[in-house]
């Protein structure tokens, strides 16, 4: 059967070439297939378990995304033979009519510019025989949707578009987590210099265990007691702006620590447990959970597809929705650790030491730990498929195009990202 597009089947094409066509892809695969067995064999060596456990779950998510770009494949044709009237096809498209007309018009002028060309070709072919009918027919087959005055549910072109965007969004996606990840580490490095600092015998003086102080004169307590903690709301506020300097001061993490290890560890382990690892552990441990691809969060970016419709200014809104998710999580965190420092308060205005924090469940929403997580899960996959999709339109369709066609599109997309 000849292509969709009126050009050579494989009857008329060079075996050499299909053959160098195969070769090249099964080379690239199994080079990109070595990489990842390198990378999960030097992961077993570092014993990162929780970082070899990510891998395999990108593994299965880019085999996912392959399936996907299969089941398109297969049922390309199936899907373009589909047939809706003409007037549910002129609904929610992305651009406006003038837009399309304007698009319609430049493909009809580069139509016309190479029509000599075409003709000069055609006289050229005419005599080469029964190859020629077979192309010719190939090129003249009509389109059994407009035969019967309907439009395609999707044609053709429309699913190889399609195609390209999921290969764009699986690399935006895998490049985004491991991004995170890096500036997750990077931020921690700061964090060994107070680790360190906790084997000093100057720490081991300031920080007596027996001496007694009120909550409120600790460097603690100075910073999370005030009078903009009475009030739900200014605290929200405080919180808020807090996390955009100095979210983890040296204050909140030597304070942290000391309540893990009061709370799992005995105390003669203050001095010999490094708690900076430990979180490093459990960021990979988060990891593992973020670069995964959940069925709602597939649910999430088909509805972020179907609400990309021109009239709806979708620029204006759609890439917030995961700003404002994220600074939301950031905020309760702020606000999960003021109130474990109001805890200390409720429980006694001397304490003993440095204060122990104790953190739980019903600090956070819903009293489930795991939503804040799930949450910036969905943040990471919703800013990967911001910028996929701005890459794949700029890609299909130029920089201008109707899916960007003004500045503050672009401007938003890109910083939003």
């Amino acid at each position: 059967m000849a292509g969709a597009s009126g050009g050579r089947s494989l009857e008329e094409t060079p075996t050499w070439a299909v053959a160098v066509v195969c070769f090249v892809l099964v080379l690239i695969s199994i080079i990109i297939e070595h990489i990842i067995h390198l990378i999960a064999k030097w992961l077993k060596k570092k014993h990162k378990r929780a970082l070899y456990e990510a891998l395999e779950k990108i593994k299965s998510e880019l085999m996912l995304l392959g399936f996907i770009s299969l089941l398109l494949t297969v049922g390309q044709s199936p899907i373009s033979n589909i047939c809706i009237s003409k007037s549910l096809g002129a609904t929610w498209h992305p651009c406006s009519k003038e837009e399309e007309t304007e698009s319609n018009n430049n493909k009809a002028e580069e139509e016309t510019d190479s029509e000599t060309g075409g003709r000069k070709l055609l006289s050229m072919l005419s005599d080469s025989g029964g190859s020629f009918r077979r192309i010719l027919a190939s090129g003249s087959s009509t389109d059994k949707c407009a035969e019967r005055d309907k439009v395609s549910f999707v044609s053709k072109d429309g699913i190889h578009q399609l195609h390209i965007f999921i290969f764009v969004l699986a690399v935006f996606h895998v490049l985004y987590c491991v991004l995170t990840l890096a500036l997750g580490r990077a931020k921690m490095r700061r964090w060994k210099h107070w680790e360190t600092e906790t084997r000093t015998a100057e720490y081991q003086f300031s920080h007596d265990p027996e001496r007694f102080r009120f909550a409120r004169d600790t460097s603690f307590g100075r910073r999370h007691l005030s009078f903009w903690t009475k009030t739900p709301a200014l605290m929200w506020i405080v919180c808020f702006f807090r996390q955009f300097v100095r979210s983890v001061p040296k204050v909140d993490y030597l304070t942290l620590r000391h309540g893990f290890i009061m709370a799992h560890l005995a105390p003669q382990s203050h001095q010999k447990f490094d708690f900076q690892k430990y979180i490093k552990r459990s960021l990979e441990e988060d990891f593992k959970v973020v670069v995964g691809i959940s069925p709602p969060i597939w649910f999430f970016a088909v509805i972020f597809l179907l609400f990309n419709t021109h009239g709806w200014k979708s620029y204006l809104w759609l890439p917030f929705i995961p700003l404002v998710i994220i600074l939301l999580v950031g905020t309760k965190l702020q606000v999960i650790i003021t109130k474990m420092a109001l805890r200390i308060i409720e429980r006694g205005e001397v304490v003993k030491g440095v204060p122990v924090v104790q953190p739980g469940d019903d600090l956070f929403w819903f009293n489930r730990p795991s939503l804040l997580l799930y949450l910036i899960n969905f943040v990471l996959f919703q800013n990967a498929f911001q910028l996929a999709f701005f890459a794949w339109a700029w890609y299909e369709f130029g920089l201008r195009s109707c899916f960007h066609r003004h500045v503050e599109d672009i401007v938003i997309r890109i910083s939003m990202g």
